[in-house]
């Protein structure tokens, strides 16, 4: 029977299950990739675990998120990375190298393998014919332990893609015509595969881009498949000897499918605060703004930084727009300085940032108060930025630069200059030094973990009682993303390796008061959650379920989840309950009392799962969506529990 890549990719790495749509599946896992913003709990984890070595054919560990270094936590936490890289056999990129995602396509991507990261925008190898995944921390740990990824088995949405871009439109257009078209939910339980003619158009840097953002469709991956075009930026990276050729067999069907014309696209803007609140540029030219950002795992390619150089060559950015270029890895800036793309762009005003993250998760670069902040960053959540009433709006590069000339958002077809035409290098200069393997078995086993004081150890959590009572301690509406549950940025992330610490922010944007509150009946009852629908979109940080169990939560009822959150929940023993009828969710506001008796049957499919409440005077029914082995997890009371039952 013909498959297209994403099935053939699954059945190649499927060791549990059946690939019918929905039916949770294992898969074996080639490679995985942390960064430190994430990586500090997987490192703890594998601690916990008594892991000697790592199980993969490679992970690598990125330190990109966390670069601020005002005081001792962030280089402390970088140190016990490197020691935990060299204790567990794994790659360590350290501080200014660059972005995860890049950095790993460009090295260490290969078509035909699957590779799991702690971090949504993992899914941007899927550019050279992988399939790449995003999830929590300690699923991560376990893949790393050599113990298979679990998932539902996901529809595969196909779309084809005709026609070639228009002069000023380019990849990330793409992108946000599919967050235009389905929204931040549109893609929940799909993996997104494009195929077809007007591929050949696309460079696998400009499939990075659409491929990372197919996070923020919900989608569990995207997908493309491995041909000439791979082929080609392998060889310009010095490893055309790991091409494989993985395309779709002819004939081959998708469980969905549409089509995408490329030559119908304009320039597209994400308006404030979602990333699916697109709208045509033209639509809301001449806005006043004060930054425009350029570059981020989102935008990380070569022709992404030269064709902003060569629009503001020559000429002066409004000067009351805060200019700032955020290169993505040191190899890239080597070889804009070799081509002469550097200095147009210093010349221009440019405030050039270290390679890393940065702004894009509230690392600095904080646009000011109420101010419009055009990004080509992936999510504009709200607060993200670091300034909470911030408004980010998500762009292309050209968009990008031809607002920072003007000072308003502007549509880039209307400035009087003829499109730049970048052609990419057929070799790139290799900065590989920075980037270091790891030692022998034999030398990481000697190897001392080095713990600075804001390091704690992983808390440890209860088993899920058979029964529980009680109160909703908020109640919160649709879309809800973990920006908003576990805000980052640089007054929050320093504490990731310090759950007790990072806990005093959990809902920062939405409710500064739950903290408190949730400590004073954590050792009572617990307390639960009332949400809607996509519940935990955006980021896949683990803390945003790690956290509030810290402060007692054990069970959250919503509309829906998004994928990623939904297994962090059940990884750290929160219940994560659906309402049959949506509407029953209404009454159930702060303050309410539920009720939930004989879990441990109700859970096993042996009685009916309901609510009982005192804000209705019926039980409200609700249901689970969790496989047999999930029950267990959640019974345990979490993985990290359950595995250490297994073991002993």
């Amino acid at each position: 029977m013909p498959r297209n890549v994403t099935e053939k990719l699954i059945a190649a790495h499927l060791v549990e299950g059946r690939m019918t749509p929905g039916a949770e599946i294992g898969l074996r896992i080639d490679q995985t990739l942390t960064q430190d913003a994430t990586g500090t709990m997987v490192m703890l984890e594998l601690e916990a675990m008594g892991l000697d070595r790592v199980r993969t054919e490679l992970s690598a560990q990125y330190v990109d998120h966390n670069l601020l270094q005002q005081d001792n936590k962030n280089p402390d936490d970088h140190r016990f990375l490197h020691s935990a890289c060299q204790r567990f056999g794994v790659w360590f990129s350290p501080p200014g190298n660059g972005v995860s995602h890049p950095l790993h396509q460009a090295r260490f991507g290969k078509p035909g393998k699957t590779l799991l990261g702690s971090d949504s925008h993992t899914p941007a190898a899927g550019a050279l014919g992988m399939l790449a995944m995003g999830a929590g921390g300690i699923e991560v740990a376990m893949a790393m332990a050599g113990k298979p990824y679990h998932l539902p088995m996901p529809l595969v949405r196909g779309v084809r893609i005709t026609g070639a871009l228009p002069d000023w439109v380019s990849a990330k257009d793409v992108i946000l015509e599919m967050l235009r078209r389905h929204g931040v939910s549109g893609a929940v339980g799909q993996v997104i595969e494009y195929h077809g003619p007007g591929l050949a158009g696309l460079s696998a840097m400009d499939r990075h881009v659409i491929a990372n953002m197919g996070t923020e469709l919900g989608a569990t991956s995207t997908v493309f498949p491995a041909d000439d075009e791979v082929r080609r930026y392998l060889a310009a990276h010095g490893r055309e000897e790991d091409y494989l050729e993985l395309l779709a067999d002819d004939g081959a069907s998708y469980d969905e499918e549409e089509e995408l014309d490329l030559s119908t696209l304009e320039p597209l803007i994400a308006m404030p605060s979602s990333p699916g609140n697109v709208k045509r540029v033209a639509e809301v030219a001449g806005e006043p703004i004060y930054q425009v950002y350029v570059g981020s795992s989102a935008n990380p390619g070569y022709r992404d930084f030269a064709v902003v150089a060569e629009m503001v060559k020559s000429r002066t950015p409004e000067p009351s727009v805060s200019f700032d270029v955020n290169p993505t890895s040191r190899e890239l800036l080597r070889n804009l300085m070799r081509d002469g793309y550097l200095d147009p762009l210093l010349a221009a005003g440019a405030r050039l940032h270290q390679a890393g993250c940065n702004g894009c998760i509230g690392m600095g670069q904080a646009p000011a108060t109420n101010a419009i902040s055009l990004r080509t960053v992936p999510r504009n959540f709200p607060g993200r930025s670091g300034t909470r009433e911030d408004k980010v709006c998500l762009v292309s590069p050209e968009t990008a630069a031809a607002s920072a000339l003007t000072g308003r958002i502007t549509d880039p077809r209307t400035l009087n200059m003829d499109y730049p035409r970048i052609v990419e290098p057929t070799r790139f200069d290799r900065h590989d030094w920075l980037l270091q393997p790891p030692p022998s078995p034999d030398d990481g086993a000697k190897v001392e973990l080095v713990k600075g004081p804001n390091i704690a150890s992983i808390p440890e959590f209860d088993a899920l009682p058979e029964s529980l009572e009680l109160p909703v301690l908020l109640a919160v509406g649709d879309d809800v993303s973990t920006d908003e549950i576990m805000p980052a940025g640089a007054r929050v992330l320093p504490f990731r390796s310090n759950i007790p610490r990072i806990s005093n922010f959990v809902f920062g944007m939405v409710d500064e008061s739950y903290p408190k509150r949730a400590t004073e009946v954590r050792e009572r009852s617990g307390h639960a959650l009332v949400a809607g629908a996509n519940y935990g979109q955006g980021s896949s940080r683990e803390h945003a379920a790690l956290a509030p169990r810290y402060l007692g939560l054990r069970a959250i009822i919503a509309v829906s989840f998004a994928r990623i959150h939904w297994q962090n929940l059940v990884s750290f023993g929160i219940l994560p309950l659906v309402f049959d009828d949506p509407t029953d969710r209404a009454p159930l506001v702060r303050g309410v009392r539920i009720e939930l008796k004989n879990l441990y049957n109700a859970l096993r499919g042996r009685s009916r799962l309901e609510l009982i409440t005192t804000a209705s005077d019926r039980p409200i029914p609700v249901h689970h969506d969790l496989s047999t082995r999930q029950v267990e997890i959640l019974l345990a009371g979490g993985l990290i529990n359950h595995t250490r039952s297994r073991i002993s």
